[in-house]
């Protein structure tokens, strides 16, 4: 008993050796101290990472019929583009941002705040008037995006970047940047199937605001939540999100 108060104070007073143990939902720390390697202190914290598809759970769920949300204020690791979806510039830069937020989590995960990397979004619009889906998909512009936890800053982004690019030597890492994204009243509806359908999903959207009275606000949005390299095609589950006021 005497053995074990003394060492609780001497924890109190010089500190704890880390070990640090990963796993892929937590992080656990265990602290030890060690008397003739028999340990007489131990005590394990478990860390959850931050996972904003729970924090924001209404945004990244959403129904087979159009609904209003709200949108609240965000940041998110960014780059721009346009042209064809299925070229080659939306492969790489697709590619830059995700190794943008990897490089991004891991420096987070070394200072004990780990969080999952969530899904990946875009923006799209036209510079012409017009049905944009008459336009052709060259002509076409997007900004692709990863949400990042609110703790998450531009000079710690700008770092990871440099040493992301260091490693990678993707040119494309130099146009990732962090963002702010506040879209407020919008109308989201679950697309369920390829993109290739997606029309008719939007027409759905379309009569539900002609029927509230409602107006575009700011650019078409996706959000992607399945992987097409693993999802056959009429699987696949993509929110569709529009802005309104």
């Amino acid at each position: 008993m005497k053995l074990h108060l003394w060492c609780h104070w001497l924890l109190l007073i010089i500190g704890s050796v880390h070990q640090f143990t990963l796993s892929e939902k937590t992080c656990v720390i265990t602290h030890k101290i060690e008397r003739n390697t028999t340990p007489c202190y131990t005590k394990t914290m478990f860390m959850s990472k931050t996972d904003l598809t729970k924090m924001y759970k209404a945004l990244y769920t959403a129904q087979a019929e159009p609904e209003l949300i709200f949108v609240p204020a965000g940041h998110y690791l960014s780059i721009n583009g346009n042209g064809d979806p299925n070229g080659d510039l939306f492969a790489e830069s697709t590619t830059a941002l995700y190794t943008a937020a990897y490089s991004v989590k891991n420096v987070y995960k070394q200072s004990g705040q780990d969080f999952i990397v969530s899904k990946l979004e875009g923006t799209w619009w036209v510079n012409v008037t017009g049905n944009p889906l008459e336009v052709p998909r060259d002509e076409w512009h997007w900004q692709l995006l990863i949400r990042m936890p609110d703790y998450v800053v531009s000079a710690v982004v700008q770092q990871a970047l440099k040493a992301a690019f260091l490693k990678k030597q993707l040119p494309l890492l130099q146009q990732v940047m962090l963002v702010a994204l506040a879209e407020g009243k919008s109308v989201q509806i679950m697309h369920t199937g390829p993109y290739s359908e997606e029309p008719a999903t939007l027409r759905l959207m379309e009569d539900f605001m002609k029927k509230e009275g409602l107006a575009w606000n700011g650019r078409h949005h996706e959000i992607y939540l399945s992987d097409p390299r693993k999802t056959a095609p009429d699987k696949m589950r993509t929110i569709l999100r529009q802005p309104v006021k």
